[in-house]
């Protein structure tokens, strides 16, 4: 494999300085579900050299028709362990950290947010989501969180925008006013949508004694153990797809990644509008852009 060849279609858009940037930035995502898993994929693809993922879960059947590394061949294993095996074939030279815990008041000290430089919020559980975004706001590291995706159907309502300016979605409110409880004013940007769908199926299985998810998750020796999961403990669980789920985790993807490009003081120059001294402005065939 040639590998000073797999960023050269980024390269060509962005110039070398932002994708040495890319290599050199460390960031730490935290929940890899329907949106979380997208986003990791995303960042590994375009560079960034060094990626820590945290979910406690292992996969259960109804993950695959939304979550990027769950197939039924791998329900019952370890979600961490199976993305970082697909994000380590993409970019053998990432370092890709793989951390099967649970983010919460025991364990937040332990992730040293300010030793990275983005810290990314895909969590689906309110008080974890919670904690981790006034802990990252408390510390003043940049934070980039999702919002709800589930209930929606409509890819084009995503929108990125300042957590106290965004609409309609119920969870956003739920965060915001949590944020005031606790006398934070502190702001972020949020991927978010206004759109909010009813469930049309039955609640059979998920949210209930009789939940899909697996009660015991393969190490990876072999051995078995006791899984982690939510969806028993969850009094509802609203349906979701995977246009709309990997929309969210794109957007979250790419506050990341404009960051370190702008960083890096390189922008793409918008065709039509200013080029370079000496560069043909028009395109020099019908199909020079498309992706080939």
């Amino acid at each position: 494999m040639n590998r000073t060849a797999l960023f050269h279609r980024s390269e060509l858009l962005v110039g070398r300085a932002a994708m040495e940037r890319m290599q050199q930035t460390r960031v730490i995502l935290f929940g890899i579900g329907g949106v979380g898993s997208w986003t990791a994929e995303a960042l590994i693809r375009s560079g960034i050299g060094h990626l820590t993922i945290v979910d406690s879960d292992c996969v259960c059947i109804t993950n695959a028709n939304r979550q990027l590394q769950a197939i039924p061949a791998n329900v019952g294993r370890v979600k961490v362990d199976e993305l970082a095996v697909r994000l380590r074939g993409i970019n053998p030279d990432a370092v890709i950290v793989a951390r099967r815990e649970l983010y919460d008041a025991t364990t937040k000290d332990t992730f040293e947010l300010e030793s990275y430089d983005y810290v990314l919020d895909a969590i689906d559980s309110l008080s974890s989501k919670l904690g981790l975004i006034i802990q990252a706001l408390e510390r003043k590291v940049t934070l980039f969180s999702t919002m709800g995706a589930s209930g929606k159907l409509d890819p084009t309502r995503v929108r990125i925008g300042s957590i106290w300016e965004s609409t309609g979605c119920p969870l956003a409110r739920r965060i915001r006013k949590r944020l005031r409880h606790h006398d934070i004013t502190a702001d972020f940007k949020a991927v978010y949508s206004d759109e909010v769908l009813l469930n049309q199926g039955p609640q059979a299985a998920c949210g209930t004694g009789a939940c899909f998810c697996p009660q015991f998750v393969d190490d990876g020796s072999g051995a078995q153990e006791e899984a982690h999961e939510w969806c028993s403990s969850k009094a509802f669980i609203n349906g979701s797809m995977v246009h709309v789920t990997a929309t969210f985790g794109m957007c979250l993807a790419s506050l990341v990644v404009n960051d370190v490009i702008a960083a890096a003081g390189a922008m793409p120059i918008e065709k039509g509008i200013q080029m370079p001294a000496g560069l043909a402005v028009d395109s020099p065939s019908d199909d020079d852009d498309l992706d080939k």
